[in-house]
């Protein structure tokens, strides 16, 4: 049998682990890949493996009883997803979906293999839970914003992070009104009201499938102070 390419130096985090649970890491994992648009796990299935994504993003969304959705978080290269995290070790089937954006490539540690690295090796430990960590940070910060925040100003800094940063004016978003809710976690007849007002202000230009930014500057104002410019 051929032996394995050691995939740990790819990963930087996995790359500061000590040899020993590198060489364990490598033994254990198998690889998997899935084309885009593939759907890796869905609320109510059983978490089997725990995931390290070496290319490709992965979107982790929730899906109301309405069929509304908002995404929780995308996994990019070098990174883990916390829901499969916490149902591998919680023991519970998953609660969320996560789909490919793009075509992926991962290792898959099995459950067993990974409570007996987590049980055994004090850096995996870590690298488990700094990234658990981290993303719960993370998730706790858009609880807040949808809890607390104001639509047009997160709408207003999400057309500035996807155009490709704040400042740029004559910037693309390729993004459907119901791409923008999902990310937002409201409606798509929100978004569309909200954009239209930012039209009728001349701040964006909407089109089908893309809103071009405009003024740029009044986008970002009222991202940061909640003030809208006349």
């Amino acid at each position: 049998m051929a032996q394995r390419r050691d995939w740990t130096g790819s990963v930087s985090a996995i790359a500061a682990l000590d040899s020993a649970t590198r060489a364990r890491l490598c033994g254990l994992t198998r690889s998997l890949s899935a084309p885009a648009g593939t759907r890796l796990f869905g609320e109510g299935a059983p978490c089997n493996n725990y995931l390290i994504l070496l290319s490709g993003q992965v979107r982790v969304q929730k899906v109301g009883v309405n069929g509304r959705e908002i995404v929780l978080y995308r996994v990019e290269p070098g990174e883990t997803c916390v829901v499969t995290t916490a149902c591998l070790m919680s023991g519970i089937d998953y609660d969320a979906e996560g789909i490919a954006e793009t075509d992926i490539i991962a290792e898959a540690l099995p459950i067993a293999s990974f409570r007996e690295l987590l049980a055994d090796s004090a850096s995996f430990r870590e690298f488990v839970f700094k990234a658990y960590g981290i993303r719960i940070s993370s998730l706790l910060m858009l609880i807040e914003e949808v809890a607390f925040g104001r639509i047009d100003q997160r709408l207003a800094a999400r057309l500035l992070e996807h155009s490709g940063g704040q400042g740029r004016e004559g910037g693309a978003v390729s993004a459907t009104h119901q791409d923008l809710a999902m990310e937002l976690g409201t409606a798509r007849e929100v978004v569309s009201r909200q954009l239209k007002e930012f039209e009728r202000r001349g701040w964006v230009k909407r089109g089908r499938g893309q809103i071009l930014i405009v003024q740029a500057n009044a986008l970002e104002a009222l991202s940061h102070t909640g003030e809208l410019s006349h």
